[in-house]
């Protein structure tokens, strides 16, 4: 059993001490950018304007023979972008593939000064994490990097949700996770070939009229994805660090998108990957709390400063458990408002 109190020194002489808190900044959307894709950089610029987080991908989406080039190139970007308030991110190849070494021992040697979290795709355990955090402690303290680089675990097979708990705490370089329902379905052999959303076939229907047993019965489609998203909202949540939604495949399908993150954010997640730039006005909308909500909620913190007691307030009951999720809608307002003049106006903050 490790000593808890290992948790706060570094895993490699020279590494940097471990954050005994994760930053919690503006990340409603993730936003996927191919750096060995030249149209695609030009675009950077603007990028860095519109979103949250920028992160390189280098692993699903990157052919073999593109995959240094994308490596090269998010080097490059990374030392000639200024990111301002904006997070860079990167999507490393999985664990078991022959790329993954180069991308960390490059990227940390690199960039490690300007990179916040690498994002290690199909954890399926604790094990995973150990590695990352041990190899990464040599690899800063070789680069003489003074703050550590935050890990991000994406859950895409069935023993990675089985195990959800003892990753989220595997090491205090766990800053959040993201949930991947393509992979996962495949893990699960779930009939479904699309990425993200429901399915038409998988719902519920209302029980048969008993004097018409031939009368048309109400059905509704259900979301496949609540069980497993609701557990990992849970498990980051009590680990103290984030969760997300993942990607949403079909990008013409823009209500079915906003439909999907902001089942997402109603259970707790704070952010969405953005795959086209349509989708990062819709992450920018979802997660993004209703201005009504935010001034109703400023209303209850106003009227129950301490959080104490039981009140009526616009007729409907406020009291210790309200006041809290008020609290979360009000902070989380403020936080969005500092990068984002358009909201705080909204907000009235």
């Amino acid at each position: 059993m490790r000593n808890p109190r290992d948790f706060v020194k570094p895993l490699a002489l020279g590494a940097p001490d471990p954050l005994l808190e994760i930053p919690v900044k503006p990340a409603r959307m993730i936003h996927f950018l191919d750096a060995s894709n030249e149209k695609m950089v030009s675009k950077v610029p603007d990028m860095v304007k519109q979103t949250d987080v920028l992160l390189g991908n280098l692993e699903d989406a990157i052919p073999a023979d593109r995959k240094e080039a994308a490596r090269e190139g998010l080097v490059k970007v990374a030392k000639e972008t200024d990111f301002g308030e904006t997070a860079l991110w990167t999507r490393v190849n999985s664990l078991e593939s022959p790329w993954v070494l180069d991308d960390l021992t490059t990227l940390v040697s690199e960039i490690g000064d300007k990179l916040e979290v690498i994002m290690v795709p199909k954890v399926e355990g604790p094990w995973d994490i150990h590695y990352v955090d041990r190899l990464l402690a040599q690899l800063e303290a070789k680069a003489g990097l003074e703050q550590p680089l935050l890990v991000h675990a994406i859950l895409e097979t069935s023993l990675g949700v089985v195990n959800l708990e003892e990753i989220a705490t595997a090491s205090p370089r766990m800053q959040g996770m993201s949930f991947g329902p393509a992979d996962l379905a495949a893990s699960r052999r779930m009939k479904t070939t699309r990425v993200g959303g429901g399915h038409p076939g998988y719902r519920v229907i209302e029980d048969p009229d008993p004097d018409d047993s031939e009368a048309p019965r109400a059905t509704a489609q259900q979301d496949p994805w609540h069980y497993s998203i609701a557990r990992m909202v849970d498990a980051c949540t009590s680990a103290g660090i984030l969760p997300f939604y993942g990607p949403y495949g079909d990008i013409k399908d823009t209500l079915g998108c906003e439909t999907q993150f902001r089942a997402a954010f109603l259970l707790g997640c704070v952010g969405a990957w953005s795959l086209h730039p349509a989708q990062i006005e819709i992450a920018k909308k979802v997660f993004s709390p209703e201005p009504e909500e935010v001034k109703f909620a400023k209303k209850v913190l106003e009227a129950i400063p301490d959080g104490r007691g039981v009140h009526m307030i616009d007729g409907k009951m406020q009291d210790d458990a309200t006041w809290k999720q008020c609290k979360v809608m009000v902070s989380l307002a403020e936080m969005l408002a500092k990068k984002d003049p358009e909201l705080a106006k909204a907000y009235e903050l």
